[in-house]
């Protein structure tokens, strides 16, 4: 999807999951959007590295459940995405309540489309530069790209492997969604999967859509 917004484009079969650590983004945002440079540290760790504790110190700092989910949807729909709940009981012992919430890939487009233009967006993104090494796979893999991943066994154990992130394009950018649940369930194959999906997408800017925030 172009940055600024624009038509989704969706390729292959698989629509929505688990947004895991990808919901970490919009969090940031609303942490940051409440507290401002205060939240700061707990933001940059928790896209960075991917910290959950970060994590939780960014949901807890904006009220109770209800009141962090709201300022969570709150990002998303300022970023285009008008329908996902943020969930806000812990419904897997071990794992945050927000990680576990559905958020389909058409979704995600859009809200990652919107995301640099948002008020706080442009310092997320700026984070999402940043990732660290061993989490640099998929679009990890294209020059300049911001991305954030998300990751994690299903009930049964299969892992769930997604990323959005945005790169530059012609005299733009491209917003994108990705995710793979391997056949075999492993988290090395869901990497994997999204490496070979970035290098399509590399190779073929010339057909991707691009736009910037207006």
């Amino acid at each position: 999807m172009p940055v600024g917004g624009g038509q989704v484009q969706v390729l292959g079969d698989w629509s929505s999951g688990v947004a895991w650590s990808t919901i970490k983004v919009p969090l940031a945002v609303a942490a940051m959007r409440a507290s401002g440079s205060a939240e700061l540290s707990s933001a940059t760790s928790a896209i960075v590295y991917s910290d959950n504790a970060a994590a939780e110190d960014l949901w807890t700092s904006l009220g109770d459940a209800p009141a962090a989910a709201a300022a969570v949807e709150q990002v998303l729909l300022d970023g285009g995405d008008p329908s996902t709940g943020v969930q806000e009981e812990r419904i897997r012992s071990g794992y945050t309540s927000f990680g576990q919430t559905e958020w389909s890939l058409a979704h995600q487009a859009q809200f990652t489309s919107k995301l640099q233009c948002l008020d706080f967006g442009a310092a997320i993104v700026d984070l999402m530069q940043q990732i660290s090494s061993d989490q640099s796979w998929g679009l990890g893999r294209i020059p300049g790209a911001a991305f954030k991943g998300g990751w994690g066994p299903g009930e049964d154990g299969s892992y769930l492997v997604r990323q959005l992130g945005i790169f530059g394009v012609a005299d733009g950018f491209t917003a994108v969604a990705i995710a793979a649940e391997p056949d075999s369930g492993s988290f090395d194959d869901g990497t994997a999967i999204l490496d070979a999906v970035a290098e399509m997408l590399g190779s073929n800017t010339s057909s991707l859509p691009y736009g910037t925030c207006v």
